[in-house]
């Protein structure tokens, strides 16, 4: 049976508590992100399929993490500003989180799925079926506009 994570309490930007549960019915991409990284690009590739699956029902979750290399320094309202102005993107951006060591979620939870095991890097990527199962993991070589990805979000969106 696959991971199910609807119960999984996350912390908003505005510092509120919500259920991964409140985004039933929606495919989740879950990915940790940072500002200073390598594959900071990505954020550019994430608005894309946010902008291009977004109406069809993908929801792209990002967590600033600073657990690799000290990439995401900042306070949450400068990644904010750091994302919109330098890659135009608008997709949903969490309360930091530490990834790896399991402290806090939602990887607390995630690092369960096959393959189990912490967070390796950056822009980690967890696609979430519309019914709360993990349906895969994406290392962060894995770019947002490449087949293995995009053609795993467009079966889970049916």
């Amino acid at each position: 049976m696959a991971l199910n994570v609807s119960d999984v309490v996350v912390r908003t930007a505005a510092g509120e508590e919500r259920a991964l549960g409140d985004w039933t019915g929606k495919v989740l991409l879950i990915v940790n992100v940072a500002s200073r990284c390598g594959f900071t690009r990505q954020y550019a590739g994430l608005q894309k399929l946010q902008d291009s699956y977004g109406p069809r029902g993908l929801a792209v979750l990002g967590f600033p993490c600073n657990d690799f290399g000290a990439q995401e320094p900042g306070t949450l309202e400068e990644i904010q500003s750091f994302c919109s102005t330098t890659y135009g993107a608008s997709f949903e951006l969490f309360d930091k989180v530490h990834a790896t060591g399991s402290k806090t979620e939602p990887y607390l939870t995630l690092t369960k799925t096959e393959p189990a095991g912490d967070v390796a890097w950056n822009f980690e990527k967890f696609l979430v079926g519309r019914d709360g199962a993990v349906l895969a993991r994406f290392g962060s070589r894995v770019e947002p506009d490449s087949p293995e990805l995009t053609g795993a979000i467009e079966a889970a969106l049916g």
